[in-house]
């Protein structure tokens, strides 16, 4: 169960070698090794950001169309979508850069912050420096005492903010005690929200086994008749078979509602923590600052003590305090400046800013290029997508319709537009430009034979230095509209190929 794929980028040549048994990953460069992650998805991760610049998604949009994997870009969620088009684009580097301007954001609030106690605090210091200088003909034993009833009010204050704090710190560890198991129930509650999926898409299929079983006489795909006593018995299995699921969802459902109340709890109990951490760190900011202003009221009373005050010393400090006042108001301006700019810039990096105005200048082109292609396929409408790639779409002689209004035939015709718009678009911008192209049983799909007609058209277009697959069991219809044909058959559950 081992995969080879060989691949050029200019003029690079890649080897990537993928398998189950025996598990291996491997990416070589021009014949080298390319270093492994410890982690595969980390590895996995270079092939798709460094190596391909394309993930998952994107690359099914613009690769391959009707595998089992493929899901139709207007059955993907807005967000899906954006992605996609952000990928095709090349205008993910926003996203990067608003991920790391929060930082800065961060930072600068920080330090704004620390400027601002600074300059509270030279501009107390300068204060107790102008009255220090006033009454500097005071008695110095007067003065001392003074001081000392200031440490006094300190120490009483740094008594009270220290109680204050053993208070808090308790409450901070009863709250993490409450805390444990939040985990738990946070990953309980995801294993149900995706076994509430899964039952849901398992109640959609039995309906649709039923409604198929209620509704055809003949099998579709060997055209024998289907006996009363088969349907019934398969519709009865059916039925059974939902009321089973439903009663399961049901019962998941009640215990969903116990995990969604513990999740709210757990979620209010953090938030109460991270008040309390928060008023934590407050308050040993206050205390430091008590301590920092007790020390410096000792060495004040020191320096009184040991040598005689002259009014000359008291004025070059006051001037040394002032410039450093100066220093910290500029420091200040220059960060509140700074906090402008990234506030203009947090602006233009949201999803409404700098990316809608690019993704605005493509939309037209986008719009114009898909309507090229239904046009090609003989599907006259007119398609549009807006800037939250919601589609509108006008037919002649009708009113607005959406994705979900036609047929499968015309989804098929639109999803193939889409897919063509979107190689055109990464050419263009050369983000994900590709000569590979894969259509996994799209002839056998829901395209009539006219809509076959024209999609082989486009591919005649498309062949000239590009390598397009197509998987189909319709081999006699199409045998002769291709240059290289591979047939396979099955062998001991293998498949294999029997001729070239």
């Amino acid at each position: 169960m081992v995969a080879e794929i060989e691949f050029s980028i200019g003029k690079k040549n890649y080897k990537v070698i993928r398998g189950s048994k025996p598990t291996i990953f491997e990416i070589y460069c021009d014949d080298n090794l390319i270093n492994q992650s410890a982690d595969a998805r980390d590895y996995q991760e270079i092939l798709e950001k460094s190596i391909l610049k394309l993930n998952h998604k994107s690359f099914s949009q613009v690769v391959i169309l009707g595998s089992a994997s493929f899901v139709p870009f207007m059955q993907l969620s807005a967000a899906h979508r954006r992605e996609i088009i952000e990928d095709l684009l090349d205008i993910q580097i926003f996203s990067v850069m608003n991920t790391l301007l929060k930082d800065d954001i961060a930072l600068n609030k920080s330090n704004l912050t620390d400027a601002k106690y600074k300059l509270e605090s030279i501009e107390d210091k300068i204060d107790i420096h102008k009255r220090h200088i006033e009454s500097i003909k005071v008695d110095v034993n007067k003065w001392i005492e003074e001081k000392n009833q200031t440490i006094a009010l300190n120490d009483q204050a740094l008594t009270n903010a220290f109680n204050d704090l053993q208070i808090l710190l308790f409450q901070a560890n009863q709250l993490n005690d409450e805390l444990q198991g939040q985990q738990k129930s946070q990953t309980k509650y995801n294993k149900l929200i995706s076994l509430q999926s899964q039952i849901g898409e398992k109640i959609k299929r039995v309906d649709k086994e039923t409604e198929f079983f209620d509704s055809h006489d003949n099998c579709p795909t060997c055209n024998q008749g289907i006996s009363e006593i088969f349907k019934r018995e398969k519709i009865s299995e059916k039925c059974d078979q939902k009321h089973k699921l439903v009663s399961g969802l049901d019962q998941l459902q009640i215990e969903l509602g116990n995990v969604i109340e513990q999740v709210e709890n757990f979620r209010i109990i953090s938030n109460s923590l991270i008040e309390v951490n928060k008023n934590i760190a407050i308050k040993n900011t206050v205390i430091e600052g008590y301590k920092n202003n007790i020390k410096e009221l000792e060495l004040e009373i020191a320096g009184l003590k040991t040598r005689n005050t002259s009014s000359n010393d008291n004025t070059r400090e006051l001037n040394d305090l002032y410039q450093q006042k100066q220093e910290l108001q500029q420091s200040k301006t220059s960060l509140e400046e700074q906090k402008q700019l990234f506030e203009v810039a947090a602006v233009l990096l949201k999803d409404t800013g700098i990316k809608t105005k690019i993704i605005k200048q493509y939309i037209p082109v986008i719009n114009k290029l898909i309507n090229k292609y239904l046009a090609s396929m003989d599907f006259f409408v007119n398609f549009e997508l807006d800037e939250n790639f919601e589609e509108k779409i006008k037919s002649r002689f009708r009113d607005e319709f959406s994705y979900g209004s036609f047929s499968e035939g015309e989804k098929a015709r639109l999803d193939l537009a889409l897919l063509f718009t979107w190689r055109s678009i990464a050419k263009l911008r050369n983000s994900a430009s590709t000569n590979l192209l894969i259509l996994d049983e799209v002839f056998d799909g829901s395209l009539d034979n006219s809509g076959n007609d024209e999609l082989l058209k486009i591919l005649y277009a498309l062949a000239g230095g590009n390598n397009v697959f197509v998987i189909s069991h319709k081999t006699d219809a199409y045998l002769d509209k291709f240059d290289k044909v591979l047939k396979f058959e099955k062998h001991k559950n293998f498949s294999r190929v029997i001729e070239a």
